[in-house]
């Protein structure tokens, strides 16, 4: 009877691990830890920077896209950037541009605009009202939200401009965490990348002007989603194989 006995324990076991998510069968490529699943939408909500991302070959909405076809995830994209757009204008816009659209995930990149303006930028306390109620709003519409923190304003930290940026992205640090947003930090990973990128112009390493990115800033960017998205670092690698 001991053969019995063991047996039931051994089917007991599988049971019970299978369940607690142990033991699963194989996994198709693409799955895992990555949010994104086959067929889904993803509408990038921004800037010019998003606009350019969107619109150029090498820009990082099409890498992330680009990116997530390597690990068999076919996604698609829905451009949503306008060049010179802050916080009050994206809200304005979020019904036709995103929630009409009705995508998956919505990436969000504001904030550039909203200092880099100055007296024509968003003052922090409505910049918080904004976009909270563009996180809100897309919440409620179903769409799973990624915040993406600002990226520099001319690639010094110590300028004022990138001073005052500070608290726009530790507002959006907060709030993806109180609203359970995945969180792309792309200021912090274009900093780390200036203090690695020693060659090229200065000023213009990851970027053309100081602001909108060239080709390695692009990279940055996109990789900085994918991270987020769930992509494991020999994910990324490979992504960044396909990119060159």
């Amino acid at each position: 009877m001991e053969p019995v006995r063991s047996n039931r324990f051994v089917s007991g076991l599988v049971l019970g691990l299978a369940v607690v998510g142990i033991l699963l069968p194989a996994t198709s490529p693409g799955q895992g830890g990555i949010r994104v699943k086959e067929g889904e939408k993803i509408c990038f909500l921004g800037d010019s920077i998003t606009a350019a991302g969107a619109g150029k070959a090498t820009g990082y909405c099409r890498l992330v896209i680009d990116g997530l076809k390597t690990q068999g995830i076919k996604a698609t994209m829905i451009p949503a950037g306008i060049s010179g757009h802050k916080s009050n204008q994206m809200l304005a816009r979020l019904k036709r541009d995103v929630l009409d659209k009705k995508p998956d995930w919505m990436t969000l990149s504001c904030g550039v605009n909203d200092v880099w303006h100055g007296k024509r930028g968003v003052l922090l306390p409505e910049y918080k009202k904004n976009i909270s109620a563009i996180v809100d709003r897309a919440q409620a519409a179903g769409i799973k939200v990624m915040i993406l923190t600002s990226t520099m304003i001319h690639e010094d930290q110590s300028k004022p401009l990138n001073q005052n940026l500070l608290p726009y992205n530790a507002f959006l640090r907060g709030l993806a965490k109180k609203k359970k947003c995945l969180l792309a930090d792309l200021n912090g990973r274009m900093q780390g990348e200036l203090k690695k990128k020693t060659s090229g112009p200065v000023g213009k390493r990851l970027t053309t002007d100081g602001v909108h990115m060239n080709p390695f800033g692009d990279i940055m960017m996109a990789s900085g989603v994918l991270a987020a998205f769930g992509l494991t670092d020999a994910q990324l690698a490979k992504a960044r194989a396909g990119w060159k």
